[in-house]
């Protein structure tokens, strides 16, 4: 791991592990040496970070979770226990990736080529989530690559992504499909009362603007 990490204490039970940028590792983690640590960035037991992954600061991997090789994740940003992103996602600044949610890399997977013969890495072509910043996946979603998550954006748990999600748009079902718009915060959006295209947040009160089926906030 690129953090330099302290050495291990030798003791009858391994012991968390702490680099000089303050991240936290747990012993039954596995985080690849060449991978890249955040500072205050939490890996929980028997995470998988692999080579070449790079995390940011304050980032949270749960318990089981997978992180593939080069994958690249912003700062903040969630991995609840068993989430699995695979290469070569990307994840933006304050993303959350619900229990159990997947993100595939492989939009024809086999097992074998028309041959039968095992296929390797270099016999198929990886292509990639890409979640922007703030959005949302819901426990045991899964997003089918090639497919982009807008910002601030939001998947139902259980949903099947399996075509672009628009910023700030609320979906769900299988496969996906936006039945609202949700705000920064997270809560539904209401339309606003005579007022035809605009919504409004609950919660903060934050206005946005719908037209041609995309939502702006209101500056």
């Amino acid at each position: 791991m690129k953090a330099n990490a302290a050495p291990r204490p030798t003791a009858a039970q391994p012991e968390e592990r702490f680099t000089p940028l303050s991240s936290r590792i747990q012993p039954t983690a596995q985080v690849d040496e060449t991978a890249t640590i955040g500072d205050g960035t939490t890996i929980w037991d028997l995470a998988q970070v692999r080579e070449d992954a790079r995390l940011g600061g304050g980032c949270i991997v749960g318990r089981g979770a997978y992180v593939g090789p080069g994958v690249r994740i912003g700062d903040r940003v969630k991995l609840q226990n068993y989430a699995l992103v695979y290469e070569p996602a990307v994840l933006g600044d304050g993303v959350f990736v619900g229990p159990a949610a997947v993100l595939t890399n492989d939009h024809f997977p086999r097992s074998v080529d028309p041959q039968g013969k095992l296929k390797r890495g270099d016999d198929w072509e990886a292509v990639a989530v890409l979640v922007d910043k703030g959005a949302s996946l819901g426990a045991r979603s899964v997003c089918v690559a090639p497919v982009r998550i807008g910002r601030w954006a939001l998947v139902a748990a259980g949903a099947v992504v399996t075509r672009d999600v628009p910023d700030f748009a609320l979906v769900a079902g299988v496969p996906a499909r936006r039945i609202g718009w949700v705000g920064r915060a997270g809560v539904r959006l209401t339309e606003k009362d005579g007022e035809s295209g605009v919504w409004e947040c609950p919660e903060t009160g934050a206005l946005y603007e719908e037209k041609d089926g995309v939502l702006l906030e209101r500056a």
